[in-house]
């Protein structure tokens, strides 16, 4: 697997290590800190955690429409449209809740993405270290 990443052209793995390091900040805050800070870590979680699953619907709307298939169209897009709302909906629930909920569609991403064949392979590839590295932040900084 990892010997399969060098296939990922060079600034999309700098780019996409690079957007794990708010995930890990906020992981290792929560972990070191008090309670205002574990507090602020989780919301910061949140946040950053709903912005990136509305990013990777974007992504998958774009690769939708730049190859579109009339047959799944409808389906394709609804299934592009769906992060931004989960991402949004984890906004307004509990700190908790909102974080399993984004971990959830984040693995849910992760599962549908890496089966569209649109996609390069390197990206379907870069996917997955980066939401294991994502989820993993989330459930980490749940368990403390």
């Amino acid at each position: 697997m990892l010997k399969m990443l060098h296939e990922v052209p060079v600034p999309a793995r700098w780019l996409g290590c690079g957007g794990l390091i708010p995930f890990v900040a906020a992981a290792v805050a929560g972990l070191v800190g008090g309670p205002p800070l574990h507090d602020l870590s989780l919301r910061a979680l949140l946040a950053y955690g709903a912005v990136i699953l509305s990013f990777l619907g974007g992504v998958r709307w774009g690769l939708t429409i730049a190859t579109p298939t009339p047959d799944s169209l409808f389906k394709e897009l609804t299934i592009s449209v769906l992060p931004s709302l989960l991402g949004w909906a984890s906004l307004l629930l509990p700190l908790v809740c909102g974080l399993w909920a984004l971990a959830i569609g984040i693995t849910a991403m992760l599962v549908v993405d890496i089966q569209l064949p649109q996609a390069p392979l390197w990206y379907r590839l870069l996917r997955i270290p980066l939401s294991v590295g994502a989820i993993s932040a989330m459930i980490v900084s749940l368990t403390v």
